[in-house]
């Protein structure tokens, strides 16, 4: 005769979908972690737009014409923030303060990001804000300091 589903066998049924669900949607994320690391160029950095908001953990990927921001918990794989390189400027630079702390660890620094205007002029406010260790920082300023003269430089 055949077995009729009782609750408890719904309900094991259903832990386990769901367990499979989360378990793929875990390897997904690692897979594509594992994808924007492999190329190379790619660093741990947490960014926000400048005045506020939270801190977004997430991948900065180097091109030799933008710096390319993936999201760490995320499936897209587009970047989530482009930031390009011509014209981009460190307007600032600080540790972060108590009301950072509590997304960032107290050896990050926090550079404020801008872009130069038409006329070659600093910016007036930052657009972003970034958040890295120190090697990591280091990196980044060798990146943005490396680039090519001429207007037309492409990835």
């Amino acid at each position: 005769m055949g077995e009729r589903l009782t609750g408890v066998h719904i309900a094991e049924w259903s832990f386990l979908v769901l367990l499979a669900l989360a378990l793929a949607g875990i390897a997904a994320l690692a897979v594509r972690r594992y994808a924007l690391e492999r190329r190379g160029g790619a660093v741990e950095c947490y960014l926000r737009p400048y005045g506020g908001g939270p801190w977004r953990i997430g991948l900065g990927r180097y091109g030799s014409s933008a710096l390319h921001w993936y999201r760490v918990l995320s499936l897209w794989p587009r970047p989530a923030a482009t930031l390009p390189r011509r014209g981009l400027v460190v307007v600032g630079r600080r540790a972060p303060d108590a009301g950072d702390l509590a997304e960032l660890t107290g050896d990050m620094t926090v550079v404020q990001l801008g872009w130069t205007g038409p006329d070659g002029a600093d910016p007036d406010t930052p657009g972003y804000e970034l958040a890295m260790g120190t090697a990591a920082l280091t990196g980044f300023l060798s990146w943005l300091e490396s680039m090519p003269p001429g207007p037309h430089w492409e990835d």
